[in-house]
């Protein structure tokens, strides 16, 4: 069991931000590809590029005709944006597993050509998700500059306990494609989930319409260990970038350590 008494390492480097907030091109891998390349020209002096759920095709469950290899052709583009970046790029993309399964996974890309991975635990059922899509089975944290960043997928964002921190999480990173008919569920939830965990939180979501005619707001945002907003960027098509305070985070934990009286458990 872990010690709860013990105080956080907390990372003593900021870490900087972009988050891409935009339209999708319905179950067209290229478009998307090429529709990123022009929003992350202008990205510079980052360390990390999130962004949104299944960002080369939409949320779709079309799985047997979408699914790249574990390592396809978005994996390798990601690659190559990441190493000119000089940073970090995570999204999730339609992934067909070594052992035959499709899985709605975040790729993590690194600028020096490691990838890894996180498969979405909780399949969104009212979508159907559940029927085309095998669930990831365990929680990631990667290590950026002294960071400890979780990263989590759209309908992760409703179970609390998936998103409760037992790896001392710094940020936690949700990629959505969550519709419009429930953004103030998204505007709730998130606050909570940086509260409950002492972190700051960074959500991207996508606008527009898919094929489907589901209709999706945007509001991506950040927000910090208190679930102060730090950014929303309601339906814009933008690219924003932001710095996070490590000294910030590290005050708050000293001044308010609620974590030290926390239920330790393990998820089965």
């Amino acid at each position: 069991m872990r010690d709860l008494t013990l105080p956080r390492v907390p990372p003593n480097e900021d870490l900087r931000l972009a988050l891409v907030q935009t339209t999708l091109a319905w179950h067209d891998p290229q478009t998307n590809r090429e529709h990123f390349d022009e929003l992350l020209a202008d990205i510079q002096n980052v360390d990390l590029v999130v962004l949104p759920e299944m960002f080369t095709t939409g949320f779709s469950m079309a799985s047997l005709s979408l699914a790249e290899p574990e390592v396809g052709i978005t994996a390798e583009w990601m690659l190559a944006h990441a190493a000119r970046l000089g940073a970090v790029l995570t999204g999730s993309v339609i992934v067909r597993a070594e052992d035959g399964s499709h899985r709605n996974r975040l790729l993590w890309a690194q600028p020096d050509g490691e990838l890894g991975h996180y498969d979405k635990r909780h399949l969104f059922r009212m979508g159907n998700e559940h029927e085309h899509y095998t669930p990831g089975d365990r929680q990631v944290t990667f290590a950026l500059k002294g960071w400890q960043v979780r990263p989590l997928i759209c309908y992760d964002l409703r179970f609390p306990v998936w998103s409760r921190d037992p790896h001392n999480t710094d940020l936690l990173i949700y990629t959505a494609s969550w519709p419009a008919p429930r953004r103030q569920h998204w505007n709730r939830l998130l606050p909570a989930r940086a509260i409950e965990n002492l972190c700051y939180v960074a959500a991207v979501n996508r606008i527009g319409a898919d094929g489907n005619d589901v209709l999706y707001s945007g509001d991506s945002q950040l927000l910090d260990f208190q679930g102060d907003s730090l950014l929303c960027t309601g339906s814009a098509d933008a690219v924003f970038q932001l710095t996070l305070g490590a000294k910030e985070l590290a005050a708050y934990r000293t001044r308010f350590p609620a974590y030290r009286d926390a239920d330790d458990f393990q998820l089965g």
